[in-house]
């Protein structure tokens, strides 16, 4: 095998398998069937974990006090964790419950969210508990979503989870189509096949008696991944909610969002270093379809760097075609992976609903890609927990 021979299989292995994932779950992204309403008798604990959020809170309070579901089965309990601004403060006025937590070691998200679980815990009055960032708007039946499911069997819920300001900005809106194909796309073709779509950070509910089963014990950057795997290795899926919406606000400023980008990509790639071969062993093992479709999901690159591979396939093809004719079917499985790709994100653009002004907002996606290689290139920031600077504050 020549040089150039390996260079081909080295680009194409990963852009085909990739590509042919993506386009599986495209064939499967039809809308999946609504369970039948509940009997509306269960009660939700609604944690809020929050670091100096002063600016949003009080809209996601209010946001959480719209929600159709009986009010006195429902708690809105925002754990104020490390704040120095007024976050307890706009809380407790907009009509939550305040937990605050001071602990200058242990800092981060996933120390939140056990610190609320935790005081959930202490009445043992929720019969689920649903995880809802501070800059969120949600749908009115998302308790409902939740509740129809769990009624069924359901111990693990994601509704989807989209963006509350699409318009801010072409980034917003390309992320907006990004998460349209990576949460809607592929939970629907894995909620179609009854494997896990996975928690997403942001609109997931978990029932108390699976809390105690698999305690949550996730403190890295991605902690809401982390804890979908280690549910998936307990045995345990989390299904979809298509038809219910937590909608977090996006930030559209560079500077700010190749940070959070970074902080994001970096915690991704620890998971796929600590997380794939547990998840490959234990497919095997069992077997579990679960398992195996966790560690494919970590496996397959986010969409961007996906779109590099296939480029940069598709151009050593091109070149190597002048001196050596077998490129060229290297060249044509580019191009095939290609359209596989662009049918992902048109179906992506399809269910974000920005119409016409999202699709030519797609232009801008060869700068979004080399605006996100940048932002991993960049000095890393610092792992705890760093507040966002909201586009209002």
């Amino acid at each position: 095998m020549t040089a150039a021979t390996f260079l081909l299989w080295v680009l194409g292995v990963p852009a085909v398998a990739s590509s042919l994932y993506l386009l599986a779950a495209v064939l499967l992204s039809g809308a999946p069937r609504v369970p039948p309403r509940s009997a509306r008798r269960l009660r939700f604990d609604v944690i809020v974990p929050a670091h100096n959020e002063a600016a949003v809170i009080q809209r996601t309070v209010r946001s959480l006090q719209q929600l159709d579901w009986p009010r006195s089965r429902y708690r809105i309990v925002v754990v104020a964790d490390n704040c120095t601004d007024a976050t307890s403060e706009l809380a407790r006025h907009a009509g939550a419950v305040v937990v605050e937590r001071r602990d200058a070691a242990r800092r981060g998200k996933g120390y939140a969210l056990e610190h609320g679980f935790a005081y959930s815990a202490l009445s043992h009055w929720a019969d689920a508990l649903v995880v809802i960032d501070a800059d969120t708007e949600v749908s009115p039946n998302l308790l409902e979503a939740y509740a129809a499911r769990i009624e069924r069997g359901a111990t693990a819920v994601q509704a989807h989870y989209g963006v509350l300001n699409p318009l801010a900005s072409w980034r917003t809106r390309l992320i907006t189509i990004a998460k349209a194909s990576f949460h809607i796309v592929r939970s629907r073709a894995r909620e179609r096949l009854g494997l896990s779509c996975g928690i997403r950070g942001n609109g997931w509910c978990v029932t108390r008696e699976l809390l105690d089963q698999v305690p949550f014990a996730a403190f890295s950057i991605t902690e809401d991944v982390e804890y979908g795997i280690t549910l998936g290795l307990a045995g345990h899926r989390v299904h979809y909610a298509d038809e219910a919406h937590a909608d977090g606000e996006m930030v559209s400023v560079s500077a700010v969002a190749s940070k959070q980008r970074q902080r994001w990509e970096y915690g991704r790639l620890q998971l796929v270093r600590s997380r794939t071969l547990p998840l490959l062993r234990a497919a095997v093992a069992r077997p579990s379809a679960v398992c195996l479709d966790l560690a494919l999901d970590l496996l397959v690159p986010p969409l961007s760097y996906v779109a590099l591979n296939v480029a940069l396939l598709a151009a050593a093809a091109g070149a190597l075609c002048r001196w050596q004719p077998a490129a060229q079917a290297w060249l044509w499985i580019a191009l095939g992976c290609l359209t596989s790709l662009l049918l992902y994100v048109l179906r992506g653009w399809r269910l974000s609903g920005l119409g016409a002004r999202g699709l030519a907002d797609l232009a801008y996606a060869p700068f979004f890609v080399g605006w996100k290689l940048v932002a991993m290139l960049g000095r890393r920031e610092s792992r705890g927990w760093v507040s966002t600077k909201r586009e209002g504050a």
